[in-house]
């Protein structure tokens, strides 16, 4: 006799899908979150960084928001993104800083895209004045040793002479190690150093805070910050969404739903291992649409408001998900949802962060795009 509420071995729900896996972004979301940076640092302009095609959302889309929610300042890390940047404003007003700084084979991109490129080095800044000069920020390590002109070179330039003779500085900035550890001293010693080094240019606008330095407070906002992962509804300090307004979800169909046995296994390597008679649903995502294989470690998606846990390792197309106990939800909706809320979290289980999961979204995930304007 068939037990109420049980499921074959396997049930297809593929006929009630509704299409593959899609990229759902909310641009309402977003031009709030540009307006909360913009309320937590009101004494400083809020700029907003879309390299990498804005967080892998689409530059194009993203760009447009933000400039109708009043954002006239934009970082991107190459040429050719700032020009995309340039081409998506439509005549837009705004300055557009390339933070990879001046590349001499494509001054004349640099020219054409009005773009301003943040210099890096002092045979960057040599290479860029003999090119012709003109207006350029000027990138300041203070502790992170990534990019930067160091202190002791940045000490060796006066605005208006020598290398810095054809420059007109629309910029000095720098970038923190640790914003999105707020008790961490480094975050003190480089607002420190970068006051020191940053008054040698005189009266220019003065940039040092990513989300995480805009959450610091007051002290490290200056003149201009340059929030990223924040615009897209993460808190990089707390792997919480707050005081963000979540962007973006993936909704991906349920393609199987099937019993599994006390004692089988699913997925390849078989590790995953059922603890008892468990219910399976198969959705048709995958490494391929930027779900990291390593999500398996204590990632999950939800159904409805249910939380359910990745199990056995992400394929390349397909993930399976424990729905046990939700099996009348997962064959109503043939659906589920990954990241929204949850981005911070599924990336920690992950052992990443959120900023990779975005840039990973794959290309063949649909887009939607909803509360444009």
């Amino acid at each position: 006799m068939k037990t109420p509420g049980a499921i074959p071995a396997s049930n297809s729900v593929s006929a009630r899908h509704e299409g593959p896996a899609r990229l759902i972004v909310n641009l309402a979301a977003l031009a709030g979150n540009y307006c909360t940076l913009q309320n937590l640092s009101p004494a400083a302009e809020t700029g907003a960084v879309v390299k990498a095609d804005a967080y892998g959302l689409d530059a194009g889309h993203i760009t447009r928001t933000l400039a109708h929610a009043g954002c006239r300042t934009f970082f991107t890390a190459t040429p050719a993104e700032g020009a995309a940047v340039r081409a998506a404003l439509n005549g837009t007003e705004a300055r557009i800083f390339v933070l990879n700084g001046y590349w001499p084979h494509s001054a004349r991109l640099y020219r054409e895209a009005g773009l301003t490129p943040v210099i890096n080095a002092l045979d960057e800044l040599a290479a860029f004045s003999a090119g012709g000069g003109g207006a350029c920020g000027l990138h300041i390590d203070t502790g992170l040793n990534r990019l930067g002109l160091s202190e002791t070179d940045a000490a060796s330039l006066l605005p208006g002479e020598g290398l810095l003779a054809n420059c007109q500085l629309a910029l000095v900035m720098s970038h923190l190690a640790c914003a999105d550890e707020p008790g961490r001293e480094m975050n003190a010693r480089q607002r420190a150093r970068f006051i020191a080094v940053s008054a040698r240019f005189g009266d220019v606008t003065r940039s040092l805070a990513n989300t995480g330095g805009v959450l610091l407070g007051p002290d490290y906002h200056f003149d201009l910050t340059r929030p990223g992962i924040g615009l897209y509804g993460v808190n990089p300090a707390t792997e919480a969404p707050e005081p963000f307004t979540p962007v973006l979800h993936v909704d991906a169909p349920l393609l199987q739903v099937r019993s599994v046995k006390d004692g089988e296994t699913v997925g390849y390597g078989a590790r995953w291992q059922a603890d008892g008679q468990r219910t399976i649903a198969i959705a048709g995502i995958g490494y391929a649409d930027g779900l990291m294989r390593s999500a398996r470690q204590g990632g999950y998606a939800r159904l409805g408001e249910a939380a359910v846990p990745i199990v056995g390792a992400v394929s390349m197309d397909l993930t399976a998900l424990d729905v046990t106990g939700h099996e009348a939800l997962a064959a109503e909706t043939a659906r589920v949802q990954f990241y929204g809320a949850d981005l911070g979290p599924v990336a920690g289980a992950a052992g990443t962060i959120g900023y990779e999961l975005l840039t990973r979204l794959g290309g063949r995930l649909e887009r939607r795009y909803e509360g444009g304007v």
